[in-house]
């Protein structure tokens, strides 16, 4: 195999902002496999607070190309146990390489990754569409401007219930809240049945990664489905989430790629937890593995290329909701750069 890659600062539509800080433009990595003819991509977003910048993926990949080079692809499973010994470090770098595998390898069979896993894309769930944190107007004024069945709104603030009062005199638009680490448990316990009366559907990351004892009585408490992103990172973690969260929210590069995520959807399901696949605002690369899964789990937040101004490939077709993925083999996209 011969490796590639490329670096791009995609800008956001509006300032994309969370309880952890804003942003105006979304750093990302990409990887291209080729073998023969044949050629995979795959894409790694950085996330400041994961502390693995995209100078730091390429530093690594360089450190070990030839490596990276000269394994034989005769199952991504496979390579993707291979690298995860390689980078043990570099989780966003591995899951770059685990979808550019997995890409190579649809092509190579002639099918796409969702017929490869015996799923269809028509049982898919609807993606949601982010709302960032700003004042009432502004989030009101951005989901008045993209109509959708189902948002997922960023809180986090002193003005949580009144800006979920503000959005829901709007629409009737299913609602998610994501919180981002950003609560309490005494504000949790305060907030989430008022969110309820809203017609909220779920709760996402209500408090910090480690407050297992809160999160032990929000489980015990909370008239909704609770779900864990920052604090279900890596395989392991699924387990440890167990009783603490009813679901989870996997997350491709977090967790390594699409060989690591398949398994944890398989790991959540036998302890009968909700499975969402979420996004870390990927251009449509990244995207389209996350669209390739979405027929395993309960939710998903695929809406990375919505929320840019840029995209770096073609393939995924939005439409009030539904991801519609092209028949083409492997991931189905084709590359714009």
């Amino acid at each position: 195999m011969k490796v590639k890659y490329w670096s791009f600062n995609l800008p956001f539509k509006y300032p994309f902002t969370i309880s952890k800080g804003t942003k105006m433009h979304q750093p990302t990595f990409v990887v291209e496999l080729s073998l023969g003819s044949f050629t995979g991509y795959g894409e790694a977003p950085a996330i400041s607070y994961y502390n693995i910048p995209v100078e730091k993926m390429i530093a690594d990949l360089e450190s070990k190309k030839p490596f990276v080079e000269k394994f034989a692809l005769t199952d991504p499973s496979r390579y993707w146990h291979y690298l995860h010994h390689l980078f043990p470090q570099n989780p966003f770098l591995v899951c770059a390489l685990d979808i550019a595998a997995w890409d190579l390898w649809g092509k190579m069979k002639g099918q796409p990754l969702y017929q490869m896993w015996n799923t269809s894309p028509g049982t898919s769930p609807l993606t949601d569409y982010t709302i960032g944190i700003g004042t009432i107007e502004n989030m009101v004024a951005k989901m008045k401007e993209k109509p959708w069945p189902v948002y997922k709104i960023k809180l986090g603030t002193a003005e949580d219930i009144a800006i979920m009062e503000a959005l829901r005199q709007h629409t009737t638009a299913v609602f998610r809240v994501d919180a981002n680490a950003g609560w309490t448990t005494e504000e949790a316990l305060e907030k989430i049945p008022l969110l309820e009366k809203l017609g909220v559907e779920l709760v996402e990351q209500p408090l910090a990664k480690d407050n297992w004892e809160g999160m032990k009585i929000l489980f015990e408490k909370s008239s909704l489905p609770l779900l864990a992103d920052e604090s279900c990172v890596f395989e392991q973690d699924v387990e440890t989430c167990f009783k603490h969260f009813h679901g989870i929210n996997i997350k491709l590069t977090k967790c390594s790629g699409i060989t690591p995520a398949r398994r944890m959807i398989t790991k959540a399901r036998e302890l009968n937890m909700k499975v969402m696949v979420g996004s870390m605002n990927e251009s449509t690369i990244g995207s389209a593995a996350i669209a390739h899964l979405m027929p395993e789990v309960d939710y998903a937040d695929a809406d990375g290329p919505l929320l840019l101004s840029e995209d770096l490939a073609t393939g995924l077709i939005y439409n009030y909701g539904k991801v519609e993925i092209l028949p083409s083999p492997g991931l189905g996209i084709t590359t714009t750069f």
